[in-house]
């Protein structure tokens, strides 16, 4: 059985009506980070004296490090706060990669700081680099906050470890998922201490206020965008379960009710963190792209049972209160250039896919959709995607594995004989990383420019 949500031709009057690319703001923003940096270098060096021995030169070092890891440490936190200049500007993945990236270098810099400081301690006392451990022991008991950010680095150490890819993929989503959030905490505990054993802080009073001004930011827009925003939203559409249907073996659509959703600012190629309030899944969100244009009274996600959230998915009961976070991603009609479009599509990642197909504007052939998947049993949704594509004029495409089991050639030359004007089209692409990864070397082969190339990743 399938469902069929109408309103494509409403959809695309809420589309953008001439071909406008909006601009990603990315570069301005790592412009602003290197910026910010700089400003941490130059308080460092303002406030660092000649360095007469090795002794000055290693608690130097040590301070620099702790400057930036704790400059990172809020660049993490604000990569966090889900703010919509970044989510829907930038992109949801793009944003991902830059916290884990930011995170990684925030270890690193922690590591260098606690060594390198209570190295220098340690000789300034007459002590030797085997008596770290000891200096380090007496500074936590002595020195104010210093317990506090102990516990803190404690928790940094312990999320970056359940990041680190071998454990991540063995660990639960929803554990992995709560733990990260203790980075908040960690972030909390270690921010004392740079403010009362920092030189920096202690002798000049404008870099305190900068740095009180720059974890306030941080903070407030995390209270707003990752709790008060979200409970607005929930409070005002009031969504819930209105059914659950099987469109496939495995994929099951979530019809989602409530009030007034169009105006949640959902577009088509977005998606929400959905957490349902039914036994065993309220404490579980999870990230559901929609699978058709927002109507006002109806959101609806497709979803493949490929863990254990995703499989309770069809047990869910009609009336099952749903809690939303979003919309979020930045795979929408605003990223489109030109007059013609290719959108493709593997296995699951059909449904911001299908939704896109439906809305961006075109003329009869603009439009074209190429969906990959293991067997013509596992393309989802298509009854639907071939009633779209009458009704507009698109080309649909599918490619299979033979039947004994060859995948299809989805190739630059391929793509060439089926699209001659490839090269002058935008392209949307969704699915499994590895088939992206394939698809995009054909594209460039092609001759499809990477600015041109538009995809967008959710895994985590």
């Amino acid at each position: 059985m399938t469902t069929t949500l109408a309103g494509g031709r409403a959809a695309r009057r809420q589309t953008m009506r001439r071909i406008r690319p909006r601009r990603s703001p990315a570069v301005p923003l790592v412009i602003a980070l290197w910026a910010g940096a700089a400003a941490v270098l130059w308080l460092w060096w303002d406030n660092t004296p000649s360095l007469a021995d090795n002794t000055a030169k290693i608690l130097a070092a040590g301070r620099i490090t702790g400057l930036l890891a704790g400059y990172l440490m809020a660049l993490v936190v604000l990569q966090m706060a889900r703010v919509p200049a970044l989510e829907r500007r930038v992109g949801s993945d793009r944003v991902a990669r830059w916290h884990a990236m930011s995170g990684r270098y925030t270890i690193c810099l922690v590591i260098a700081h606690v060594f390198l400081t209570m190295w220098a301690y340690a000789l300034q006392a007459g002590k030797t680099l085997g008596d770290i451990v000891q200096q380090t022991t007496d500074s936590i008991n002595t020195l104010p906050d210093m317990g506090k950010a102990a516990i803190g680095t404690g928790l940094l150490f312990l999320i970056a470890f359940l990041s680190i890819g071998g454990v991540r993929r063995r660990v639960p989503y929803d554990t992995w998922y709560h733990v990260h959030l203790l980075t908040y905490a960690a972030v909390y505990l270690t921010f004392w201490h740079q403010i009362t054993t920092g030189n920096e802080f202690a002798v000049e009073p404008s870099a305190k206020t900068f740095w009180y001004g720059l974890y306030g930011i941080v903070t407030a827009l995390v209270v707003w965008y990752r709790i008060l925003t979200p409970i607005r939203l929930n409070l005002r559409h009031r969504m819930y379960v209105e059914a659950v249907i099987e469109e496939t073996p495995g994929v099951v659509s979530v019809l989602i009710g409530g009030r007034k959703l169009h105006r949640m600012g959902a577009e088509a190629g977005q998606f929400f963190r959905w957490r349902f309030l039914a036994p065993g899944m309220r404490f579980s969100s999870h990230p559901y792209s929609l699978s058709a244009a927002p109507r006002p009274d109806m959101l609806r996600i497709t979803v493949k049972a490929i863990g254990d959230h995703s499989e309770r998915l069809r047990e869910l009961e009609p009336g099952t209160k749903v809690w939303a976070e979003g919309p979020y991603g930045a795979l929408t009609a605003q990223r489109r250039s030109r007059g013609k479009v290719l959108l493709v599509a593997g296995g699951v990642g059909i449904t911001p896919m299908r939704a896109l197909f439906e809305t961006l504007p075109g003329a009869s052939g603009d439009i074209t959709l190429l969906y990959r998947a293991n067997s013509t049993q596992d393309l989802a949704l298509w009854d639907e995607l071939s009633a779209i594509a009458e009704e507009r004029g698109a080309r649909l495409m599918y490619a299979v594995n033979s039947p004994d089991g060859e995948r299809p050639d989805i190739s630059a030359e391929r793509l060439q004989q089926k699209l001659p004007d490839i090269d002058k089209h935008d392209v949307f692409m969704c699915g499994p990383p590895g088939f992206a990864q394939s698809v995009y070397e054909a594209l460039r082969g092609a001759g499809v420019p990477a600015r041109r190339i538009h995809h967008e990743s959710f895994e985590m």
